[in-house]
């Protein structure tokens, strides 16, 4: 039920695919490293620049190796020289892309940000829509990370305008509801989250019709609409529950207890985070008991 495909994965087999050439070894070394193999991406980008040092592809996945060692000035050399050997914006786009992404695992955020910033304005440039919004989400999602919350909203309503389908308009809203629950504008999240529900029901996986569903019933009962609270949530821990989906169920059974509570029906609340607590024990799932303790520890005091 998880979405598989990510970000990397989607951004390198677009590049690949605009590139007019690659050597065998520098494509054998991509896939190695999607494959989490990073022995035989580095055997493969070394043979490809013995052969020829400066073969730009090979310099890009060298870079994404040296990267996932940690190594940031090798990566950055890697990426500098690939970028010397890139003719046009749309290469220097995915270059700046996975620039900000080196910079920003080795939590040297403004640099990677200066470098998100650069893969919108190539993007512009190079009249990629998809890329530019790649860009304003990564911004977006450190702004976030590091609790600057009027920014990262600010970044991802540009991103939301940039929209190519319902995946990433359900993406986008979601994101933007998150932001407008932690700064306490219930309404405005509200408004996205039934947007992101809207989307995610129509095409997006069930994990995220799940969560985007539990959301919801949060969101309605911050505006204390308990009613629509209450049914959202029913309807969600059926549905979880005859998809086998647990950890949806007991989420949503601690989030109806919570709306509960807040009804004033005490004993329904307690049933039901029993109800959850009994769900994360049979699936032997210490997170999923964690959460519902971390959630519920005050609900009845």
């Amino acid at each position: 039920m998880k979405l598989q495909i990510t970000l990397t994965s989607i951004f390198i087999s677009l590049f690949f695919n605009n590139v007019y050439a690659i050597s065998p070894d520098a494509a054998d070394c991509n896939k190695a490293y999607e494959r989490g193999n990073i022995a035989a991406a580095t055997t493969s980008a070394n043979k490809a620049l013995s052969v020829n040092k400066n073969d730009r592809d090979a310099l890009i996945c060298q870079g994404r190796i040296l990267s996932a060692k940690d190594d940031l000035n090798g990566a950055l050399a890697a990426f500098k020289a690939a970028d010397t050997f890139s003719t046009d914006a749309f290469d220097k786009t995915v270059i700046a892309l996975i620039t900000g992404h080196a910079y920003k695992a080795a939590k040297q955020l403004t640099q990677a940000i200066a470098s998100y910033q650069q893969v919108i304005q190539q993007a512009q440039l190079a009249n990629h829509k998809g890329f530019e919004r790649m860009g304003y989400i990564a911004i977006g999602n450190i702004h976030f990370d590091d609790k600057q919350y009027a920014p990262a909203l600010e970044a991802y309503l540009s991103g939301n305008k940039l929209d190519g389908n319902d995946n990433e308009r359900g993406e986008s809203y979601e994101k933007i509801a998150l932001t407008y629950h932690i700064i306490s504008q219930h309404e405005l999240a509200l408004e996205y989250q039934v947007k992101a529900y809207l989307m995610h029901e129509k095409s997006g996986t069930l994990d995220q019709y799940a969560h985007a569903s539990i959301e919801l019933g949060r969101y309605y009962a911050n505006v204390k609409n308990y009613v629509r609270a209450e049914k959202t949530l029913n309807k969600i821990i059926k549905f979880a529950k005859d998809q086998g989906g647990a950890y949806f169920e007991a989420q949503g059974s601690y989030i109806l207890a919570q709306v509960k509570v807040a009804m004033g029906d005490i004993p329904a609340a307690k049933a039901l985070v029993e109800y959850a607590k009994s769900i994360a024990k049979n699936t032997n799932d210490k997170a999923l008991e964690e959460e519902i303790n971390q959630e519920t520890q005050s609900l009845f005091k």
